[in-house]
């Protein structure tokens, strides 16, 4: 691993515990300058150093040296495809990735950035699709069981504008997954829009 990607890698896990450098330095009892040396690549913790920081950070030294985004795929496929369990409940595209994501968010490139993308996607959608079924439902609870596959056959013979607008929902979501996934499979970033960004 290279001083560059050390001090990257590093430098996320701050953030990600939510430390400023200042409370790295304190937690770690090294000094400001030699983590922002750390961090700007200019220098590698060793020894008693390393074992400090990554106490911090709450890492082993052996997951922080050997810490490196492996490039998979498949694993982007899957994330991707987690999502269209909405077919089966809705909430399911929500928790399925969000499980997947929390996993490998850090070991496998562009998994981090899928996810936080699909999981704000999955919720902004969800809620739009329970505001819908409110309205159509004139103000009544909405079970939160909602399943497209045993409801279809009562939208399909009521026909109305309600049920157009939530076939046209699944449509679309199940549209922007599996052109995500077309997406992953040519190592390009995802693209879930419109999405609230529930998660950063």
């Amino acid at each position: 691993m290279t001083n560059q990607n050390l001090a990257t890698k590093i430098r996320d896990l701050r953030k990600r515990k939510g430390f400023s450098q200042e409370q790295l330095s304190e937690e770690s009892m090294l000094s400001l300058r030699t983590i922002q040396r750390i961090e700007k690549g200019e220098s590698i913790p060793r020894g008693d150093s390393l074992v400090k920081l990554t106490q911090a950070l709450g890492v082993t030294p052996d997951d922080l040296l050997e810490w490196d985004e492996i490039e998979d795929k498949g694993y982007l496929i899957l994330l991707n495809l987690s999502s269209a369990s909405i077919i089966i409940q809705p909430i399911l595209g929500i928790i399925i990735p969000l499980v997947m994501w929390i996993l490998k968010r850090e070991k496998v490139k562009y998994v981090d950035d899928t996810g936080k993308k699909l999981i704000s996607f999955q919720i902004t959608w969800t809620l739009v699709l329970y505001l819908i079924l409110l309205i159509a439902s004139k103000g009544h609870i909405v079970s939160l069981n909602f399943n497209l596959l045993n409801s279809l056959p009562y939208i399909m013979l009521h026909f109305s504008l309600i049920g157009i607008v939530v076939v046209g929902l699944y449509f679309y979501n199940l549209a922007l997954i599996f052109l995500n996934i077309r997406r992953s499979q040519k190592g390009l970033k995802s693209k879930y829009v419109p999405a609230i960004p529930f998660l950063k």
